[in-house]
């Protein structure tokens, strides 16, 4: 038999790069040149992931999100300053929330309110000049609930002996065409019952004045809308969600084009229409609750939100054929302008007559 060949020496492939020039490259540093000595035997390798440096992190974060499988996120900065405030067109605004102990503002009580008072350019829809800011806490009088405590941070250590500044709150107040407010169907009443000359002013509310869903948007809700802009807060405490809220609403409205900020000095201008089908039989429940009519179970009635009169005059002439189908009818109609609107009153109150 013909022997055997000489067994060729295998050679070892070294790796693309050894753990020091991963990290080297992950820090954008040049590599040093390390002897490592033998590896001992039978002992593992570990790896090591050192965080970057603080002063590199934005750069490794504007590369990472060059490519395409991967987002970054930035915590939010709040913002204090914007650009000057021009000569004329300027509307002020001021960005509020609350931290309570519970949800029924009859019996709840504030325990922390945040107020950002900033001027809007009308032409622009951007913030301008500086942010003032008021965040205070107050003693509710009673214990806070644990799921307040659990939500907020805030316990009843915090709010001892506090009160919040009126004559500051006053002063921020003054000269004030619009307050604002994620809910402000919540907030409002509460801030009324607390602080009654928050019942003059005209508000808005960022949650259900803007069609977020016709916006692309795939929830309303601050902490969502702030993740869609690539950033992310400390929610629930009541000045950091007013600066997040500030963020969100100073960025154009992906389909509308104007600012969030924009959209809301219009809406306050106009006039929103409640209408109740009064009266509507039992099987036209399934054609109302798709149509997006709500019951209301204190009133025994169905009842929808116009945007104008256009609108509410659209929705009479639906009712009229597809729920009263040509039976005489009388729907009401409640007018709420934007100093009403939101807080526990009635607005004008009318009758329609259909068909």
């Amino acid at each position: 038999m013909p022997s055997s060949p000489a067994k060729q020496p295998r050679t070892r492939k070294s790796p693309a790069a050894d753990p020091q020039q991963q990290l080297s490259l992950l820090f954008n540093e040049a590599p040093e040149t390390v002897t490592a000595p033998a590896p001992a035997p039978a002992v593992a390798a570990v790896a090591v992931v050192l965080a970057p440096p603080a002063d590199n992190a934005e750069a490794l974060a504007l590369q990472l999100e060059q490519h395409p499988d991967y987002r970054v996120l930035r915590r939010l900065v709040p913002q204090r300053e914007f650009a000057a405030a021009p000569a004329q067109g300027v509307k002020r605004l001021l960005v509020l929330d609350t931290e309570t102990t519970g949800l029924e503002h009859s019996r709840d009580k504030i325990i922390e309110l945040a107020l950002l008072r900033v001027d809007i350019d009308t032409a622009t829809g951007l913030a301008c000049g500086s942010v003032q800011v008021y965040d205070g806490l107050e003693d509710p009088g009673q214990p806070i609930p644990d799921i307040a405590r659990k939500i907020t941070g805030i316990d009843d250590s915090m709010v001892a002996g506090q009160a919040l500044d009126e004559a500051r709150i006053a002063e921020l107040l003054e000269g004030v065409d619009l307050v604002v407010a994620h809910n402000a169907g919540f907030d409002r009443p509460f801030v009324e019952a607390r602080l009654p000359a928050f019942a003059a002013k005209a508000w808005a509310c960022s949650f259900a004045d803007i069609d977020w869903k016709k916006q692309g948007r795939d929830s309303a809700k601050l902490t969502a809308l702030a993740l869609d802009l690539g950033l992310f807060y400390d929610a629930h405490r009541a000045e950091m969600d007013c600066h997040a809220l500030l963020a969100v609403l100073q960025a154009p409205l992906p389909v509308a084009g104007h600012t969030g900020l924009a959209h809301l000095l219009t809406a306050a201008e106009g006039t929103r229409y409640r209408l109740q089908a009064t009266g509507a039989a039992f099987d036209a429940k399934d054609a109302l609750k798709e149509r997006g009519y709500r019951w209301d179970a204190a009133n025994k009635v169905w009842h929808t939100w116009l945007s104008d009169e256009a609108s509410l005059q659209l929705e009479c002439d639906w009712l009229a054929t597809e729920v009263y189908r040509g039976r005489a009818a009388k729907v009401q109609v409640e007018a709420l302008d934007a100093r009403v609107r939101y807080a526990n009153r009635a607005g004008v109150l009318s009758w329609k007559n259909l068909g």
